[in-house]
């Protein structure tokens, strides 16, 4: 496969951001967050999505959309911890992809193949002439399309720029959703310019060291887990789908583990959590920034090859986990110092452990709530939506599928650990390993 590219400009707002709006100081939460782009592709099929005019209809409604999401369109100070909002503008590449985009989609893809399709590495973030969003426009043989999009973490979460995706496929289609996103973040945590949270092994290369499995987890696989821990559950709504499949994935990254040092760690196991509507009172789920915490399940040795061993009191406690979280949620406004613990103080905590020979610890990240499969831009609805290399140890992705009865996850781990996780039997029995997501 190559991508070869063929145009590359700066797509400004379609009208200045006012003088009052120039500067927008990022809050305590954002300045924390790994330097690092938040990252999503989208596959569309049709022999006539490659045409000039849907590429123009892209480029016009971006410039109408960027006035509500300023901040995109300007370039970050990381010595002042604030973007100014110049109207410099977004970029916007197009490329040509020398084959077909199931050929390009089949069974051998590698995560890392998905970096070509993204303007940005992950971690080209932060520097005075990063861009805070590019969006690159990948053509295909066939006339299939992928749109990769980047933007940073100090602006946005997964949640926020699904806001904006959600935002500019309306200007494209002039569909009717109103969305309104706000950027006051700040006014509730305003920024203490802490140094950015020293997260995995990102840089502006790519990491080699990190390798990526992809597990399709298909509506049998999901019933078949469910079956094993509903026996536990009799008196209780069924554990969620993202729940099993997070439970069984976090059970074989401990195997893994333990197989490799020959005993059980002690362990972490971290969820990530969207507070938004969680806040009492809620705030609005179009509000930008990053408005997550994250749960965490802590075991030692013993306890943490306990729950390797047995499903459904994995699903059990990960459940107890997040649900004393979401408790905890809110208070994030009423008790500001509180909501600073859990917002802030517990990342840095965590990002200190994360290093520790003494325990394992496993991110989890759900993105399957998304509506990835919902965001037509005037071409039908994509076919397939992913990430791009996340070059983060032990971090789990879930995204849905397409027909909105599976979990596709994306496992990331150290190149020493990865060949453990290939031979677990379970994980082989229960899903299309690096498969068909479609």
């Amino acid at each position: 496969m190559k991508v070869s590219g063929v145009s590359r400009k700066l797509i400004k707002p379609c009208k200045p951001t006012p003088s009052d709006l120039c500067t927008y100081k990022i809050s305590l939460i954002d300045e924390v967050n790994p330097s690092m782009h938040v990252t999503r592709i989208f596959f569309y099929e049709s022999d006539q999505v490659a045409d000039d005019k849907y590429i123009a209809s892209l480029e016009e409604s971006l410039s109408q959309v960027l006035p509500l999401f300023y901040p995109l369109a300007g370039r970050y100070n990381k010595e002042e911890h604030y973007v100014n909002c110049n109207d410099e503008g977004a970029a916007f590449l197009i490329t040509e992809v020398d084959c077909q985009l199931h050929q390009f989609i089949g069974p051998e893809l590698e995560s890392e193949q998905l970096d070509h399709l993204a303007a940005l590495q992950i971690g080209e973030v932060d520097e005075p002439t990063d861009p805070i969003l590019a969006v690159q426009i990948n053509r295909f043989q066939c006339g299939g399309l992928a749109i990769g999009v980047c933007t940073s973490h100090r602006v946005f979460d997964s949640c926020s720029q699904t806001t904006f995706l959600k935002a500019w496929a309306n200007a494209a289609t002039n569909g009717g959703l109103v969305i309104r996103p706000d950027f006051y973040l700040a006014s509730y945590f305003p920024s203490e310019n802490k140094p950015s949270l020293p997260f995995g092994q990102l840089s502006r290369g790519r990491n080699t060291s990190i390798l990526s499995r992809r597990f399709v987890f298909d509506k049998n696989a999901i019933h078949k887990l469910r079956e094993r821990v509903c026996p536990e559950w009799r008196n209780e709504r069924p554990p969620s789908r993202v729940l099993v499949v997070s439970a069984v994935l976090t059970q074989a990254i401990l195997r893994a583990d333990r197989v490799k040092h020959g005993q059980s760690r002690a362990s972490i196991i971290r969820q990530a959590i969207n507070v938004r509507e969680r806040i009492i009172p809620p705030v609005s789920k179009y509000s930008c920034g990053t408005w997550v915490c994250t749960s965490f399940l802590e075991s030692d040795p013993n306890e943490s090859y306990g729950l390797e061993c047995n499903l459904a009191t994995m699903v059990s406690k990960m459940r107890e986990a997040n649900i004393e979280c979401i408790k905890d949620c809110a208070r994030i406004l009423s008790d500001r110092e509180f909501g600073r613990w859990l917002l802030v103080d517990c990342e840095l905590e965590a990002g200190q452990r994360l290093h520790s020979t003494d325990n394992k610890v496993i991110w989890i990240s759900d993105l399957s709530k998304f509506e990835d499969y919902e965001l037509d831009f005037g071409f039908g609805k994509p076919i397939w939506a992913s990430v791009t290399d996340m070059p983060i140890e032990d971090f789990i992705v879930l995204m849905n599928t397409k027909h909105n009865d599976g979990i596709e996850a994306w496992v990331y781990m150290h190149e020493s650990d990865m060949p453990y996780l290939d031979q677990d039997e379970e994980l082989r029995m229960l899903t299309t390993q690096r498969g068909y997501a479609i």
